[in-house]
């Protein structure tokens, strides 16, 4: 399950499951996508992104050194007007990044892996666009979805080679 799922994998572009068990599996589950997350040296990532169909993020805006959030059934609750345009990757979709416009700040609640509800309250910079990119990828959502038609043409080939298996 660590394996990564890459662009083309219909599971990226499904809505996933909200989690109504928590258990030792989700825990399991997030034990494994943090460990996923570390090696491959990102900051977020979603469930959709190791084949499991299930609302659940883990994000560590510290790489490691303080614990990664843990969001279950996470939802925007509310965003900034402002908004800012900042550069933007994707485990899913290696050697690509572009400049993608969001708010500035959001606020999100969500679960932890116990159950517990909390609230982010008025994420911004780094964490506020993780936020927003990992709750994206629980809707079927890519980030390539937010720039225009063009540059996504631009990318067309990349993305068939990305669907093919063929990156580093």
């Amino acid at each position: 399950m660590s394996e990564l799922c890459y662009y083309g994998d219909p599971v990226l572009r499904k809505t996933a499951a909200p989690v109504s068990v928590f258990d030792d599996g989700l825990r399991a589950l997030v034990e494994k996508m943090v460990e996923a997350l570390r090696n491959a040296n990102g900051v977020g990532l979603a469930a959709p992104q190791v084949g499991v169909s299930s609302r659940v993020a883990v994000i560590d805006t510290e790489y490691g050194e303080a614990p990664p959030y843990v969001l279950v059934n996470p939802e925007i609750v509310s965003a900034s007007d402002e908004t800012v345009t900042e550069d933007e990757g994707c485990l899913s979709l290696p050697g690509i990044s572009l400049d993608v416009k969001r708010p500035a700040q959001v606020s999100v609640r969500a679960q932890n892996e116990k159950g517990e509800e909390y609230t982010i309250e008025n994420a911004s910079g780094l964490l506020a666009k993780a936020l927003q990119h990992e709750i994206d990828h629980l809707n079927g959502i890519l980030f390539i979805d937010h720039v225009s038609a063009v540059q996504r043409g631009l990318l067309r080939g990349k993305l068939k080679k990305i669907s093919a298996g063929e990156f580093d």
